[in-house]
């Protein structure tokens, strides 16, 4: 075997990278990670999932939106929010969370280099430092974990300020008084509910006919309910024809003829990978025009020795499920065992009120002719429900009359993200209803939404029962 410098090399520290890296470690192999000097931690933690999910709890807090039920609708922490309050936590977040990735590569014995990589061979990369210098290192194994930029239409021009994307958001002078969102995708749905939240009136212009399609629909009803009520128009079925910048802010013009005037325009139009600067064909690789990483089950490239996991190779591109793909491929380079990813993952939508499901939905499953029945705990009969002054969040379970296994659970409102996990864990294990009807939660908790939901359930599965008896 050639005498290389590392194991395992790793491009890219986001969530996927550092779980590979370590995993490696610890199975005692020489490891190291490449990334640019202000980005370890990755695209998640600088301008994706961590910096939009401090925002959000920034614009929770400051706002007092969360209380208006218990307070009155004119409650308000603080009535003149700046992005200075805003942007105060989410620097602190980040400091912080930088030092715990250095922290985990440091005590596993990582060598990090910093710089850009770019392959020059099957097995060697060139790292470009910040002094000029490049550096050659050869690894038997390498991982690309490089993430993904926003996507920018070419016939748009963009500056960051009146025109930007989801990775701009941060860098903004002021809170916009108004501001449209193309794009009704889970970013640009998270960044239209914030930016509602603090006041401004948010124009959402979507060309497929409906928002969030992989979510049930009866719970993205829900969502837009509660975002019109905060003042957001939705233009579906609508194309962007082009973003004119004018003194006094932006005019968007969609196909259809209609102008729409506001301070700013986000462009929420999904993800390029970041492969673009990794001469690939060096090393017998290729990507697709969105730039993503073709891989198989283990995660390998059509280079045996090469993986790629995370947002670089698509859906679900979730940081959840990149940590996981991560620690796969890497046990999977060193030869070690290593289960399959369970099939169930749970999906977090961020938006406010929050979204989490897991499982089918029941369009999916009408679609598929498997029969289901429903069962439904809203909030507000929840004792816990009302201490926080969550009226409108709900729980459903999607309940097979067959062997009363769940097949979907379903939640929108205060803990959503939390909550699935409990539905998640008896899908997994091949629960059924009845454990959730026979088993005690706390109380007062929003956990208990799960018993009344399946009480819900078994009543409806009874009279069915009966019916046919």
């Amino acid at each position: 075997m050639p005498d290389f410098d590392f194991d395992t090399l790793v491009i890219g520290s986001g969530p996927g990278g550092q779980k590979a890296a370590i995993a490696a470690a610890k199975l005692g192999r020489r490891v190291a990670v490449v990334d640019r000097p202000d980005m370890l931690g990755g695209v998640s933690l600088h301008t994706g999932t961590i910096p939009s999910k401090t925002l959000r709890e920034a614009v929770l807090y400051l706002t007092g939106l969360t209380q208006r039920d218990l307070y009155g609708q004119s409650y308000r922490l603080k009535e003149d929010i700046t992005v200075a309050d805003l942007t105060a936590r989410t620097r602190h977040v980040v400091g912080r969370e930088v030092d715990v990735v250095r922290s985990q590569l440091t005590r596993n014995h990582v060598t990090v280099y910093s710089g850009t990589a770019r392959f020059t061979g099957p097995h060697t990369v060139a790292v470009a430092e910040q002094s000029g210098r490049e550096r050659l290192i050869g690894a038997e194994h390498i991982v690309i974990a490089t993430g993904t930029r926003p996507a920018r239409p070419d016939s748009v021009e963009f500056d960051g300020r009146t025109i930007m994307d989801s990775d701009n958001v941060l860098a903004l002078e002021r809170v916009p008084r108004s501001m449209v969102i193309v794009g009704a995708g889970v970013i640009g749905m998270e960044y239209a509910s914030m930016f509602a939240a603090l006041g401004s009136k948010v124009t959402v212009v979507e060309k497929r006919p409906g928002m969030l399609d992989l979510c049930d629909v009866e719970i993205v009803e829900s969502l837009k309910y509660h975002l019109r009520d905060l003042a957001v128009t939705f233009r579906f079925g609508e194309t962007v024809a082009a973003v004119e910048r004018h003194a006094r802010g932006t005019l968007t013009v969609l196909e259809s003829g209609k102008k729409i005037p506001a301070d700013t325009v986000m462009y929420s139009a999904g993800r390029q990978g970041l492969t673009a600067g990794l001469d690939l064909e060096r090393a017998g690789l290729t990507a697709d025009p969105r730039g993503r990483i073709r891989v198989d089950e283990h995660y390998r490239t059509e280079v045996a020795h090469i993986y790629a996991v995370g947002d670089v190779i698509g859906f679900p591109a979730l940081a959840a499920t990149s940590m996981e793909q991560g620690r796969a491929a890497a046990y999977h380079a060193c030869g070690e065992p290593v289960g399959r990813m369970h099939q169930l993952q749970p999906i977090g939508i961020y938006t406010i009120p929050e979204i989490s499901f897991v499982g089918r939905t029941e369009d999916q499953l009408t679609e598929d002719r498997v029969p289901f029945e429903v069962g439904v705990a809203r909030y507000r009969e929840l004792a816990r429900g009302q201490i926080i002054g969550d009226s409108h969040g709900m729980l459903k379970l999607l309940v097979s009359p067959a062997d009363r296994t769940l097949l979907g659970v379903h939640c929108f409102g205060s803990g959503a993200t939390e909550l699935i996990h409990i539905g998640q864990s008896v899908m997994g294990c091949g629960g059924t209803v009845d454990y959730l009807v026979d088993a005690v939660f706390n109380y007062p908790t929003l956990a208990e939404s799960y018993k009344v939901a399946a009480l819900d359930a078994t009543n409806k599965l009874r009279q069915l029962d009966h019916l046919t008896d």
